[in-house]
């Protein structure tokens, strides 16, 4: 038995070894806006996507079943993945200047990171990494980038190419100057957010063959790849998805089309031979597969992948998207290395995605001081440890909550310029709101200036793309908000205003008061 006990423990020094001369490549498989029905090895999605791959490293791998993100929408949430702090920590010059005016800090789209922003990529580098940055930005702050007047405009317009072509070239810059040795194949935003109509669609082959150019040329060092996807995120019809012509992206139209993912023409051909349907998610899916399968595939090529970590998950939730319910801030996801992980197929801690920086300085067995993080490492959860009880954080825009165990509160606090607002006022944002959706083609928020709209304004939390989230709530505009989440999951019956729970709200609110007060800004409870 001790000789068995000897060996396991060898095994699990020898996995994840800081002194081991060959440190661990570590990739972040980053899906944008996936929901739990995405997945085969959740409840949720049981054998409704065919997606091979995915499916390989959630049965050789530890699906992280209770993971979490600290902010539900792109930016701030990458924000945490990559600095392991809450985006209220954010020192981007927008944000600061929002928080001195309005008094609290208001996390949505604005928490960028600066060259001066400590984060994994400029940590690892300075440690004997090579860091890579490949597909959706969204999150590392880019300047001077030109503005397309004409949103009709044609890519093949000299002018504009050129236009599109120095824009990526100052967005791979900004990336560089943040802490990455290589930047390339870069969508800042979403595709429809380039500027121009005709290049808003996706193109997964384009970024995936950045990624795999990138493992070619560091396949003999170390390396830490962030790989960050624009599926299966709106816009999802075929025509501006999988579907798409294969000759558009970010840059334009390309002189070479990427051929190292199969031919998108046999993704419904593969779906109908494996007995699904033929839905533009379904295929938006297993080109998303493709693409994690042409990574795989490169790794096992260059006889790498035994030495390679893939962390796979979603920048956030999707079905309550822009709100900090569990729809929006619950985001499963899954830790694999060859062979297999320890802890075996599930973990059931309470993980957030602030934890994934201090997670993989421990992994690649980098010295940091673990007071510099708001997140703590979950590689003893990784490898089977039981987890200790904590307090799980989020914010966004006017609201913050906390989770504890099976317990949720949410505080919706605004400032007092919106609290004096008038319907004139109401009026003037909505105009000044929908006038940019109407030029790109969008439809208007909403008609009445009476009604919350926009969370750059008056909104907890959400914005257009979250719109179908709000009304799905009935305590979404209340100030105070307790759920029992084993009793209530979906966050239907708030607890708040009955004198039975008054007990248990106070104590939330004082567990909350406890973070927010290690944060800038005011937010009165």
């Amino acid at each position: 038995m001790k000789k068995n006990i000897f060996f396991i423990v060898l095994i699990l020094i020898t996995f994840f070894s800081a002194e081991s001369k060959n440190k661990p490549n570590i990739i972040f498989f980053i899906a944008d806006d996936m929901l739990p029905v995405h997945f085969n090895c959740l409840h949720e999605g049981r054998d409704k996507f065919y997606t091979p791959n995915l499916d390989r490293l959630a049965r050789e791998g530890t699906i992280l079943l209770q993971q979490h993100v600290v902010s539900p929408v792109c930016t701030p949430s990458r924000y945490s993945v990559l600095t392991g702090n809450y985006p209220s920590r954010a020192t981007n010059w927008g944000f600061l200047d929002r928080t001195k005016k309005e008094g609290q800090t208001v996390v949505h789209f604005n928490t960028e990171i600066t060259k001066e922003t400590v984060n994994v990529g400029s940590i690892l580098k300075n440690n004997g990494y090579v860091t890579g940055f490949v597909g959706k930005n969204h999150v590392i702050q880019a300047h001077d980038l030109e503005k397309f007047p004409n949103y009709d405009a044609s890519a093949k317009e000299p002018i504009i190419k050129n236009q599109l072509v120095n824009n990526h070239e100052k967005i791979k810059k900004s990336i560089r100057e943040a802490g990455f040795s290589f930047a390339d194949r870069i969508y800042n935003n979403n595709p429809p957010y380039i500027g121009i109509k005709e290049v808003g669609v996706h193109n997964m082959d384009w970024i995936a063959e950045g990624a795999i150019n990138f493992i070619e040329e560091n396949k003999s060092n170390p390396f830490f790849l962030y790989f960050a996807t624009t599926v299966p995120h709106g816009p999802t019809e075929s025509n501006r998805a999988w579907n798409a012509d294969p000759s558009i992206a970010a840059v334009g139209y390309l002189d070479n089309i990427p051929n190292v993912l199969p031919a998108r023409k046999t993704i419904p051909e593969r779906l109908i031979k494996e007995g699904f349907s033929t839905d533009f998610s379904r295929c938006n899916l297993l080109w998303l597969d493709d693409t994690l399968g042409a990574l795989i595939k490169k790794l096992e090529k260059e006889k790498i992948l035994d030495n390679t970590i893939i962390f796979f998950f979603s920048d956030h939730g999707q079905e309550a998207k822009g709100t900090l319910y569990q729809g929006g801030v619950h985001d499963p996801s899954i830790v694999w290395k060859s062979g297999g992980l320890p802890a075996g197929e599930t973990s059931t801690a309470l993980i957030s995605n602030i934890d994934f920086t201090p997670t993989i300085l421990d992994i690649a067995g980098v010295e940091y001081d673990p007071k510099s993080f708001d997140g703590v490492s979950f590689k003893p959860q990784l490898l089977g440890k039981k987890s200790k009880k904590r307090t799980l954080y989020f914010e966004l825009g006017y609201a913050r909550a906390i989770r504890i165990g099976n317990w949720k509160y949410i505080a919706v606090r605004y400032p007092d310029f919106i609290n004096n607002w008038t319907i004139e006022d109401k009026k003037r944002v909505l105009d000044e709101y929908n006038a940019e959706r109407k030029r790109k083609y969008l439809k208007i928020v909403t008609e009445d200036p009476s009604q919350p709209f926009s969370h750059f304004n008056a909104q907890p939390g959400g914005g257009d793309a979250e719109r179908v989230s709000t009304g799905k709530k009935p305590g979404y505009y209340d100030m105070d908000q307790l759920y029992n989440l084993e009793d209530d999951p979906n966050e239907l019956n708030n607890l708040a205003n009955k004198k039975s729970y008054i007990k248990k709200l106070n104590e939330m609110k004082n567990e909350l008061k406890l973070i927010l007060d290690t944060l800038p800004g005011d937010f009165p409870l």
